[in-house]
């Protein structure tokens, strides 16, 4: 009960406060906040509470892996929404999910390489929905309907009660392989691509695989750190060191809109020259 009311409560809560981002700062900058271990890190913490720091530490070192799940859901919705509308390409993006998940179930690394592979296949995603993206122009489009962040709030609340009362009796390595589900990015894709369309979404999609760089390093100090330092200890500096790098990420991306809005447009004759 402890942990659905946490994720209750964080869920909604960072997607309120990422689709906030996203309208200030872009749909790059929104996709990197969505990378926070807000709802995925209280799943680990509770595993780790309630079944010892070896438990958890391996449920930490499949939820890193899990993330190239992750990876699978944004490369597919990408795909998915240039022809489907959002309900659709989000079934396909959870449907990529799934896929993956089943293909890493089998699947047993080392914490250094579940990371480097994590990084590769971000790499690969990132890429892969460029391409998928590239050349569609964004529709244009207005402020954002009244009552927007109460539903979205709602919408990641029912994924969580779903996934919570689905989840049942799971050893550590499928616990961990299903934290990284996409509860906020579901929410926030899904609502991109029905009032921005496909590009933008697409946009947020490359913002979050950047953001795996913090994403994946709070899983694998986690799953590193836990049993030498205790569930609090390890918590904390996973915790600390996930927030800094995708602070460092979101400031290096924020510095280079605030550079691109005050670049000054070319004239007309230096356009012709």
């Amino acid at each position: 009960m402890s942990l659905l009311l946490l994720r209750l409560v964080l869920a909604p809560a960072l997607v309120v406060g990422v689709s906030l981002a996203a309208r200030r700062w872009g749909a790059t900058a929104g996709g990197v906040l969505t990378a926070l271990p807000v709802v995925n890190g209280p799943v680990l913490l509770v595993i780790a509470l309630d079944h010892g720091t070896a438990f958890g530490s391996r449920a930490a070192t499949a939820s890193l892996l899990g993330l190239l799940s992750l990876a699978a859901f944004v490369v597919a919705h990408a795909a998915a929404a240039r022809r489907l509308p959002p309900l659709l390409a989000l079934a396909a993006g959870w449907a990529g999910f799934g896929v993956a998940t089943a293909a890493l179930s089998p699947t047993h690394v080392p914490v250094g390489a579940a990371y480097a592979l994590v990084l590769a296949g971000a790499a690969l995603a990132w890429g892969a929905v460029g391409r998928i993206a590239g050349g569609a122009a964004a529709p244009p489009v207005g402020p954002p309907p009244r009552g927007d962040l109460p539903v979205r709030a709602a919408a990641a609340a029912i994924l969580v009660l779903a996934l919570t009362l689905a989840a049942g009796a799971l050893g550590p390595h499928l616990s961990g392989l299903l934290a990284p589900f996409p509860v906020a990015a579901s929410v926030l894709l899904g609502f991109t691509h029905a009032q921005r369309g496909a590009t933008e979404a697409a946009v947020m999609g490359r913002g979050l695989l950047v953001g795996f760089l913090g994403f994946g390093a709070f899983n694998a100090l986690v799953a590193l750190e836990l049993v030498p330092l205790g569930v609090a200890g390890a918590f904390a500096l996973a915790a600390g060191v996930s927030v800094a790098v995708q602070a460092l990420v979101l400031g290096a991306r924020i510095v280079g809109r605030v550079r691109e809005n005050a670049a000054p447009c070319p004239s007309p004759a230096s356009r012709g020259s």
